[in-house]
């Protein structure tokens, strides 16, 4: 199953994991909104108290894991802009020595 997952990922551009990573954790970020406003309004049973404080505990757990994942994919996707970049400059030099030495 997971392998399945890496092929399927490594078929998705950086650009695309990283907006997919960030919507789930907006909605993780509104699920856990959600609990705390619940928390502080509803009259809750010590048990349910303690249930909704576990699940927002996990929820917390899994934003910050996605922000470890969302840096990692970040910091990758500025690696791939730099190279292109640095690509760009060197075809453009090749092409200026190549282009305009015959000129000379």
């Amino acid at each position: 199953m997971e392998k399945t997952k890496d092929k399927r990922r490594e078929k998705i551009s950086v650009a695309t994991e990283i907006d997919r990573l960030e919507e789930r954790r907006a909605r993780c970020q509104d699920n856990l909104e959600r609990a705390e406003f619940r928390s502080r309004k509803e009259k809750l049973s010590e048990k349910e108290r303690q249930e909704l404080i576990d699940e927002m505990a996990i929820m917390n757990e899994r934003v910050q894991q996605l922000d470890n994942e969302l840096k990692m994919l970040r910091g990758e996707n500025r690696r791939n802009m730099l190279l292109s970049v640095a690509l760009l400059a060197i075809s453009a030099l090749f092409y200026y020595l190549f282009y305009f030495e015959e000129d000379l």
